[in-house]
């Protein structure tokens, strides 16, 4: 075992490794909490190490709690015992130990951060407590009334150490005496709970790392046009009694005192702005950590790799790129409503759209990465990693507005989806067929909860009626979601092997003489190099023209990218249109309608370079190649190959 230290929140179990290592180790245990003891409590557990080492040759583990409250003239009486190896030491804190732990003892270390727990980690450990026979309540009968112990678990907020104050409280306030005979049954009612775990403080500081996060996600909120975010850290900093002066001054850094003023003066008025009291309620609720790309890079991105992913608006067409600026727990809140008067009024279109775009990516369309675990071997050995693909909302809206151009649906159609995108789909629907009406099916309740929350403002009429899969029978799903209602067409979005609504595809059929439509983006010819060199490079010379030939060819005998790993099921014209062949042989052929639209993307050279050097073996026009990718520009355009199948039968 070599020296680490545990950081994270309060709760999130640091103390408790410490402790299980103590258990299961040969070496001897020495505790100190850096609160109670000092420079002379040290000393002696160096000396009681030396006295191990010497005369039983065995290593001595000390662990140090709350290791930042030791100033730096302590933290320097530590180092050289654990660089000759006299201690092995595991130090424990709730701060940032880049900043608040002796960097020499930093870099001697593995760094290990743990993040809190979640509802599902809360519910394990209460559950263990109540069945523990010797160290919890297993010889009791415990129950609790509906909604008691997840209010417990809610309330503590990731931190372990208070859910289990709080239930042991709870338990044992629900008796008129304690303990109770064994075998004894003890019933928890809501009250009981909520008297037995008050509000937890909002987990913020007004000059440590929570501080400065916090304000970063506010201001890059700002900036990236998030609405919705910015209300909620600003109602997190109020709410934790942040200092309003601190907070304008950073709103100034992108707005002057008489723009505002100016603008407050003659703008249309609205009450949208009762959103903050919202995001209050949601602060009051969850204290949700800031999200990593979110953080403040400029105190350690070295570090945890704080910052990583954050993608700069202003680099972007339009100034906007989607992003999440919302912890992902909260990713589905909405404070914000638009009104329709003025300048707002103006906006909301635009305000709603990145909405949509923003929920509607998924995890495989963005990859973030985040870092845990931090050490100095590591770091030296730390490669390059891409940002997170930053053009997924674009490629979804150029491609939507495609796909419903290309089934030409009127204003009067009735229309059935089967949506992956939580509703993605389902909302360009209702603007097209909006005299008529729009039925879909979701994969889950999470699925759907976004939708509704999507689609709150519309008129009862003009919502869509949503079924979730996993509550109904693919056999007869339509007539328990939708009952006697007849539909004009059936859309299958982004339909692949293993997708959630094939099962339900049968059923659909059967339902009157819809037309019939698959959507889907072409991934194999969307990835390929030498597609992007064409759409780049204007009026190619002929020998330029045969290096991309080749390459061409290359790429499509291997059924590989030179450019990137192409995502297993991507597919092209062909294989789409035999998969819906498969899914759905009784409608025949269909129409085929396919094209090539384009968008901005980043283009990382150095990669490609090194790509085509991969392959230069197999490519006679290798260099050629390099030249030509070396004309490209950072942001270049790149090919989206989308199609949809039509099946048009009678109504």
């Amino acid at each position: 075992l070599s020296s680490i230290i545990l950081s994270g929140p309060p709760g999130t179990g640091k103390t408790t490794l410490a402790r299980i290592i103590a258990n299961t180790t040969k070496s001897a245990f020495i505790a100190l909490n850096a609160v109670l003891s000092g420079v002379g409590e040290l000393r002696e557990a160096i000396e009681k190490a030396k006295t191990h080492i010497e005369l039983y040759s065995r290593k001595t583990i000390l662990f140090v709690d709350e290791v930042h409250r030791w100033n730096k003239s302590q933290q320097d009486a530590l180092l050289p015992w654990v660089e000759n190896g006299t201690v092995v030491l595991i130090g424990a804190t709730t701060e940032n130990p880049f900043f608040e732990v002796n960097r020499a003892l930093v870099s001697r270390s593995r760094v290990f951060l743990l993040r809190s727990l979640d509802s599902q980690d809360l519910l394990g450990v209460a559950r263990m407590t109540l069945s523990d026979r010797d160290r919890g309540y297993g010889n009791y009968k415990v129950a609790f009334e509906p909604g008691a112990l997840e209010h417990l678990v809610a309330t503590a907020d990731g931190d372990a150490r208070s859910l289990l104050n709080a239930l042991e409280l709870a338990v044992e306030t629900s008796v008129d005496s304690w303990p109770p005979p064994d075998g004894s049954s003890i019933e928890v009612s809501v009250a009981v709970a909520e008297e037995s775990i008050q509000k937890r403080v909002v987990l913020y500081d007004k000059d440590g790392d929570y501080h400065y996060d916090t304000i970063s996600a506010f201001i890059k909120s700002l900036r990236g046009s998030d609405p919705d975010a910015a209300l909620y850290w600003l109602a997190r900093m109020v709410y934790a009694g942040e200092d309003p002066g601190f907070i304008l001054r950073r709103m100034l850094i992108s707005v002057h005192l008489s723009l505002a003023a100016l603008y407050l003066a003659t703008c249309p008025k609205s009450n949208s702005t009762l959103g903050y009291f919202d995001a209050l309620k949601a602060v009051e609720a969850e204290g949700a950590e800031v999200p990593n790309h979110l953080k403040d890079a400029s105190r350690d991105s070295a570090g945890f790799g704080h910052g990583m992913g954050y993608k700069y608006p202003h680099a972007y067409t339009d100034h906007w790129i989607a992003q999440q600026y919302l912890p992902s727990s909260m990713a589905r809140n909405q404070f914000y409503a638009p009104g329709e008067l003025g300048l707002e009024g103006e906006r909301r279109t635009l305000v709603l759209n990145r909405r949509e775009s923003q929920l509607a990516i998924k995890i495989e369309d963005v990859e973030e990465n985040h870092a845990f675990v931090w050490s100095k071997e590591g770091e030296s050995r730390k490669k390059w990693m891409s940002r997170a693909e930053s053009s997924a909302s674009s490629r979804l809206s150029l491609a939507r507005r495609w796909f419903f151009d290309a089934l030409a649906i009127s204003p009067a159609d009735r229309v059935l989806l089967i949506d992956p995108r939580k509703g993605f789909y389902c909302l360009e629907s209702i603007r097209r067929a909006r005299e008529g009406y729009t039925a879909v099916l979701v994969e889950n309740r999470e699925a759907k909860d976004q939708l509704e929350s999507m689609t709150a403002s519309l008129s009862d009429l003009a919502k869509p009626d949503i079924a979730v899969a996993q509550e109904l029978n693919p056999g007869d799903w339509i007539s328990k979601a939708f009952g006697d209602k007849v539909f004009d067409h059936l859309v299958i979005c982004e339909a692949r092997p293993g997708s959630f609504g094939l099962p339900f595809l049968p059923a659909a059929l059967r339902q009157g003489r819809m037309s019939v439509h698959f959507i889907d983006f072409l991934g194999f010819p969307s990835s390929l190099l030498s597609g992007l060199l064409r759409l780049n490079l204007s009026n190619p010379d002929a020998a330029e023209s045969q290096a991309l030939d080749e390459l061409a060819a290359f790429e499509i005998e291997k059924k590989a990218s030179v450019l990137m790993e192409i995502p297993e099921g991507a597919w092209d014209l062909d294989r789409f249109r035999q998969f819906c062949a498969s899914a759905a042989p009784e409608l025949g052929e269909g129409q085929p309608l396919s094209s090539m639209l384009e968008y901005r993307r980043e283009f990382d050279k150095e990669l490609v370079k090194r790509r085509i050097g991969n392959e230069a073996k197999a490519l006679k026009h290798a260099a050629r190649l390099l030249t030509m990718a070396e004309k490209l520009p950072p942001t270049s355009r790149w090919p989206l190959h989308i199609a949809a199948l039509k099946h048009q039968r009678g109504r």
